[in-house]
């Protein structure tokens, strides 16, 4: 799409936004940013628009978008909420931040969503074509925007993105060479109406534009990732960690096996991976079958599932005292990924949870609280949530802060314990992003 001189709107002034504007400047259009928020952070991201004498607009969204050739959205925007609404009946054009970065990508696109694991595989994925001489770098919703990688593009040879279901609402032509789903439970029905049926189809958006030439990365453990599989027409690879699959990656608890067309290899001693935990084999499985289908090495592949070093956030140990383990899982942030971080601890835990509630239904981890969970530690605007729920089958007690939920663990653990933050919500009634969340956390342990 040949975009100079079209006035581009952009709505949002948070990271993505501010990169998508100055990616259209460079290319000639004409960008204007809106963002119904004028908080002090807004204001902050905004001198970069400044700098480059881009228009901007906070703590409103005036009539001046309607004059725009184009309307890109941040994926913080809701689609319902009222502007999108607007510009929707008056027939506005309106894509996401990824698809308009990906009409000025060259490069290979690797593309992975899912309800979980999504950080952990893209971060992963990353890793192993850099190991393999193929410069890349993770981006997408894993917080450094498509747009801002673009403007900084220099020897890369992959985009490798990590994609929400937010950002596939308004693609288009996005077309990954690569496309990976890890997997769909219940999460964000706050944005779709509490409605799973229109989340999952969210979801298989990021396979929409792909044909024969290109390839399909499904879980076939997981029912709703499997559901719509007639219907995608790029070769498809599968992962497991429950049966033996004949285009894919499988799992028999010793090893990991990649199959393609008759042949089956070993890639890797299930002890020998650094990540543990079924759910991230599963994660290493799927960048298996993207290494394999971009044709790299199965030595390379061996020895990059050896090496990765894990992600922030994501069950990250952050200190041990007296033998008390604690945990920051900050980027739990629904029900699911809370599911799978009981299951990686054989250890009494004490956990921290709460934050925003997305519609979270907690019966998929009532019974491994029960049987795993000494005590909980609830924050947030879903606090009360929590406690009505937990509170006959286990300690539960409500704290204002996520510090004092520090302090109070670490007085009541032992040794052997594990202080796990898993939150099972979002950070936005209390921190800026759950990196924030994160960080607070490990200050806060950090200070004991």
């Amino acid at each position: 799409m040949e975009i100079k001189n079209l006035n581009i709107g952009i709505i949002g002034a948070k990271k993505s936004g501010i990169a998508a504007a100055l990616l259209a400047k460079k290319h000639g259009a004409i960008p204007f940013v809106s963002d119904i928020d004028s908080s002090e952070k807004t204001k902050a991201n905004v001198e970069r628009l400044k700098n480059e004498n881009i228009s901007f607009e906070l703590g409103v969204h005036s009539d001046k978008l309607f004059d725009c050739d184009l309307i890109v959205v941040s994926p913080g925007v809701p689609s319902e909420a009222e502007i999108i609404k607007k510009l929707l009946l008056f027939e506005k054009k309106i894509i996401s931040e990824i698809e308009f970065a990906s009409m000025f990508c060259d490069l290979d696109i690797i593309a992975i969503t899912g309800s979980n694991g999504k950080t952990t595989t893209t971060s992963l994925i990353a890793y192993i074509f850099n190991k393999a001489g193929l410069t890349s770098q993770a981006a997408g919703n894993i917080g450094y925007a498509f747009s801002e990688f673009l403007l900084n593009v220099k020897n890369e040879k992959v985009a490798v993105l990590e994609v929400s279901s937010f950002q596939l609402d308004f693609i288009d032509r996005f077309k990954p060479k690569i496309s990976v789903l890890l997997n769909i439970q219940p999460d964000h029905l706050d944005r779709y109406e509490n409605d799973f049926e229109k989340y999952k189809k969210s979801k298989f958006r990021i396979f929409m534009n792909q044909d024969e030439e290109n390839f399909a990365i499904l879980n076939r453990d997981c029912i709703n990732s499997y559901e719509y599989y007639n219907n995608i027409k790029a070769k498809k690879l599968l992962f497991s960690t429950q049966k033996e699959i004949s285009d894919g990656s499988f799992f028999d608890t010793v090893g990991v096996y990649y199959s393609f067309l008759g042949t089956k290899e070993k890639i890797i001693d299930y002890k020998e991976m650094s990540l543990r935990g079924i759910h991230n084999a599963q994660n290493s499985m799927a960048a298996i079958c993207v290494a394999k289908a971009y044709g790299l090495d199965s030595d390379l592949i061996r020895d990059s599932l050896k090496t990765f070093p894990g992600v922030e956030h994501r069950l990250e140990l952050v200190r041990t005292i007296d033998g008390i383990k604690f945990i920051n899982d900050s980027k739990a942030t629904n029900v699911d990924s809370v599911y799978w971080a009981l299951q990686s601890f054989e250890e009494p835990i004490i956990l921290i949870m709460g934050g925003k509630d997305k519609g979270n239904n907690y019966d998929a981890i009532r019974d491994l609280v029960q049987n795993r969970v000494k005590k909980i530690f609830a924050i947030g605007s879903s606090a009360n949530k929590i406690f009505n729920y937990f509170h006959k089958i286990v300690k539960v007690e409500i704290k204002e802060s996520l510090e004092e939920c520090v302090k109070a663990a670490f007085m009541e653990a032992r040794n052997n314990d594990v202080i796990l933050l898993s939150p099972a919500c979002a950070s936005f009634d209390m921190f800026e992003n759950f990196e924030h969340r994160g960080k607070v956390f490990k200050d806060a342990v950090m200070s004991l």
